[in-house]
């Protein structure tokens, strides 16, 4: 072996193991910065999973049958989760009134009995601070929301009684009207021009309790109203941006503008629609067209057996190309428009896992290291990284409960 071979050998060797290095260098920057975050997830629809039989919050599950629980929360270095209870619109009945009244609360006890069987795990939070005292105990902090404010049911009072079952957040509707405001999604024309007289009172009433009134799902002129209704700041508890990916559940730059102004948050989204348009011509995107008509068609009117069944449809064609999904990278290209837009006190995460929600290399909780690696990779600081991974909605949180105390 001539002289100059073995001296490009050893280079090479040193320059791998340099490499090597700085990787390791790099991962360990990552863990200590995501650890020393106060993280927060505004959004997921696994209470939907939890009132299943068999189906429990503490033990570990794979993707895509699940996508959160205590054990991959833990790993992934969540600290804090809002679980959201979910209830689809139907017809304005009093007997779907009452259904979904059943099933919101089913959900909700499903939350407090979990945590009550994973007590060394978890525990119930109900205000901003609490997460920094549950944070220091090494548990899981599981906040309550609300998706959809169907279960209201025209009657105020539930408001606080739903404050008082735990619940800090309403998302004000879907993805049809409701009594509360137009949605973003409804191919009907608007019912209420933005928010209704009752959505008024809901709003006024979620400001003297404390809490957040989220827009996600609601029709631009619903946000603008909320916005200017709200004594407080609100929430997109799980949004992303119109510029860079069109789509009425994102929120446009006018939108996201007026937000910040009024001191509020847009957690974004990890559902692949909302991150990167959609190949159009796919198979994947016309079976999921074929699925949802069949949803909008049977809603209100489906049985059981036929949901359970749209249900697994649904997850086996969502589970189709995942090599197509949008990633991190491409999630990240949202909070840099808000950011370059507004600042980045005005943006945060809210997956909306297990309630489509899922990129290419974050598929569940226990890969959220994930996205603080690229803001890193891309310049943020660590104190940018702790705002966006729960400093802005603790902050907006906060101040709703100010507000509530005047």
């Amino acid at each position: 072996m001539t002289r100059t071979l073995s001296l490009c050998l050893i280079a090479g060797m040193l320059m791998s193991f340099s490499g090597e290095k700085n990787k390791q260098n790099t991962e360990k920057k990552v863990q200590r910065i995501h650890d020393k975050c106060l993280t927060v997830d505004t959004h997921c629809d696994t209470p939907m999973l939890m009132i299943k039989p068999g189906f429990n919050i503490g033990d570990e599950h794979e993707s895509p049958k699940s996508r959160v629980d205590l054990p991959r929360m833990k790993s992934g270095g969540l600290d804090a989760m809002f679980f959201a209870a979910f209830t689809g619109q139907k017809p304005r009945t009093e007997e779907n009134y009452s259904k979904a009244y059943s099933i919101a609360n089913q959900m909700i006890d499903s939350l407090h009995l979990a945590v009550s069987l994973n007590s060394d795990f978890a525990t119930l939070a109900l205000r901003a601070d609490d997460l920094a005292d549950i944070e220091k105990t090494g548990k899981r902090a599981v906040y309550i929301g609300m998706e959809n404010g169907f279960p209201l049911a025209k009657d105020i009072t539930r408001v606080e009684e739903y404050y008082k079952k735990g619940v800090r957040y309403i998302t004000l509707c879907h993805s049809y009207h409701n009594d509360i405001c137009d949605s973003s999604s409804d191919a009907k024309p608007a019912e209420h021009n933005g928010v209704s007289d009752f959505g008024k009172q809901v709003i006024a009433e979620m400001n003297r309790l404390g809490m957040m009134v989220d827009v996600s799902h609601a029709s631009d002129k619903s946000f603008f109203d909320a916005v200017e209704l709200s004594k407080a700041p609100v929430i997109a508890s799980h949004s992303s941006v119109r510029a860079v990916a069109k789509h009425n559940r994102n929120m446009t730059d006018e939108m996201i503008k007026k937000l910040a102004e009024k001191g509020g948050v847009i957690q974004i989204c990890l559902l692949d629609d909302y991150i990167k348009e959609p190949d159009t011509t796919s198979v994947k995107f016309r079976r999921m067209k074929q699925v949802m008509k069949k949803y909008r068609e049977g809603a209100g009117k489906m049985t059981e057996a036929e949901r359970e069944a749209l249900s697994k449809e649904w997850n086996e064609v969502e589970a189709m190309n995942p090599e197509l999904l949008p990633t991190v990278k491409d999630m990240v290209d949202h909070i840099d428009h808000v950011k370059n837009l507004v600042g980045v006190d005005y943006v945060g995460i809210g997956s909306d896992f297990d309630g489509g929600g899922s990129l290419r290399d974050c598929a569940d909780v226990s890969q959220f290291p994930n996205i603080t690696r690229e803001l890193l990779n891309r310049g943020y600081t660590e104190k940018e990284i702790r705002k966006i991974w729960g400093g802005n909605l603790l902050r907006v949180f906060s101040e709703v409960e100010k507000v509530a105390g005047k």
